[in-house]
């Protein structure tokens, strides 16, 4: 099963829950801000903890309350993309990219050449983050985190302050992941039209 996740968590007033048992290789979280869409994200990834319940990615148990298994972030395989990339400021993009390199446990799908290719910014391995578009930093942050070979990938609002012609070059590519179905895709979004076209598995947060 790529998810099954039940879990619920904390953070301030805010307590969000989450429960979902599917095999859908991409599964979109919605719901209005502040409903802890995040939060979910960051229990699954490991950095911060829930108050109880389990999480399991792809036959894989990174969670569970139960049985006191809480699986340290670094050792969970997760390729995380955080809404603001957070892409380092003094390493050129080829450099940021290879730091998911040097971290990952097996082997990538992609060779850094050819995710650069399928990620279009060849044109950018020299330069430093703030020469990006917001559209060409979010590509960069998704080949960072797939050249960690994950074992499943979390996306926070991948489309978030991007113009049309970029959002469609990450949608595009989010696709081209999906159709790949090698890594377990969950995406955290507030815009329906971007969910409609990338899964119809949806779990909504009130």
């Amino acid at each position: 099963m790529s998810f099954d996740i039940d879990i619920q968590a904390r953070m301030g007033d805010c307590r969000p829950a989450l429960r979902l048992a599917t095999d859908a290789t991409l599964v979109a979280v919605t719901g209005p801000s502040g409903a802890g869409k995040t939060t979910l994200l960051n229990c699954i990834s490991g950095l911060v903890t829930p108050d109880y319940g389990q999480i399991s990615i792809a036959g894989r148990t990174h969670f569970d309350s139960d049985n006191s298994i809480d699986v340290p972030p670094d050792k969970r395989g997760c390729g995380y993309v955080f809404q603001d990339a957070r892409l380092f400021p003094h390493l050129t993009v080829e450099q940021n990219l290879l730091f998911g390199q040097k971290y990952r446990r097996g082997s990538s799908h992609w060779t850094l050449d050819e995710l650069a290719d399928l990620l279009n910014i060849t044109a950018l391995l020299s330069r430093r983050p703030a020469s990006l578009s917001g559209g060409e930093t979010k590509r960069v942050a998704i080949g960072r985190a797939l050249l960690s070979a994950p074992d499943f990938l979390l996306l926070d609002e991948p489309l978030v302050s991007l113009d049309s012609e970029r959002a469609e070059h990450v949608n595009s590519l989010i696709e081209t992941l999906k159709a790949a179905g090698n890594i377990p895709i969950l995406l955290v979004s507030h815009d329906p039209a971007e969910v409609a076209r990338l899964t119809e598995t949806v779990i909504r947060l009130d």
